[in-house]
């Protein structure tokens, strides 16, 4: 199952989970289309997917997405923990406790509830939860909340690991600048442009490059990697 699967590094996950013969549940939020799309492609290239909307901060959209799930492919072995977003840029002094919560909610509580749902069904099996470059750097104007909740997911990622091991592996991601409708909205093309002059690889990076660390730490390649919170993004923050 691909969280936020409908665009970007969601749907470029699915496909490539999808090429190496996995069945997917593309889920998304709003990106009907697109998430159709992702399916559509999938079975053009003899795959097998299905797409499924939910919102993710609700319990019973989280658990009538895993039941669809099961009730398609008969198990579950991978989860791409892959809900989230800024919402907006608001400094802490102007952020309401409104825009406070919703934010956790969208990218931290998303994250526990497709956890928990998914493990009563996973008797062996990885989890890839989308954190953030932000994290290491503390994120730009207005991120407080954002950043707050993706290093929540860095932690949870290490306290899972050690108690689902040696069974369930958990991972993280920290990507940095990738080319998504992310920084389509909440990134100004001039800080685009500066990262791109020196970023060491000289450029943003792609979904691909996300995918294909995704798909890397979801097999058997990385059975020795858990607990593991990588970062991608062109060498810009080292951990």
């Amino acid at each position: 199952m691909v969280i936020g699967a409908g665009r970007d590094i969601g749907a470029a996950a699915a496909l490539k989970l999808a090429s190496e013969g996995a069945n997917v549940a593309v889920n998304y939020f709003a990106s009907s289309a697109g998430a159709d799309n992702v399916v559509a492609k999938i079975k053009a290239n003899g795959g097998n997917a299905i797409s499924l909307q939910g919102d993710l901060t609700k319990q019973e959209d989280v658990d009538a997405l895993v039941g669809k799930t099961i009730a398609e492919f008969g198990g579950l072995h991978v989860l791409v923990n892959n809900a989230g977003g800024l919402i907006a840029r608001k400094t802490i002094a102007k952020a309401s406790l409104e825009h406070w919560m919703a934010v956790m909610n969208l990218n931290l509580t998303s994250t526990f509830m497709m956890t928990k749902a998914c493990l009563a069904h996973m008797d062996k099996g990885t989890i890839v939860n989308l954190a953030s470059q932000a994290v290491r750097d503390g994120g730009g104007p207005g991120s407080v909340p954002y950043v707050t909740s993706k290093g929540a997911i860095v932690t949870m990622t290490r306290g899972l690991a050690k108690e689902l091991g040696p069974k369930v592996r958990v991972n993280a991601l920290c990507p940095g600048m990738i080319d998504t409708d992310f920084h389509n909205i909440h990134t100004p093309d001039a800080s685009r442009r500066g990262f791109e002059a020196n970023a060491p690889v000289k450029r943003q990076g792609n979904t691909d490059d996300v995918a294909n660390l995704v798909l890397f730490l979801a097999c058997e390649d990385s059975a020795f990697i858990t607990g593991a919170n990588t970062d991608i993004n062109g060498g810009m923050v080292f951990s």
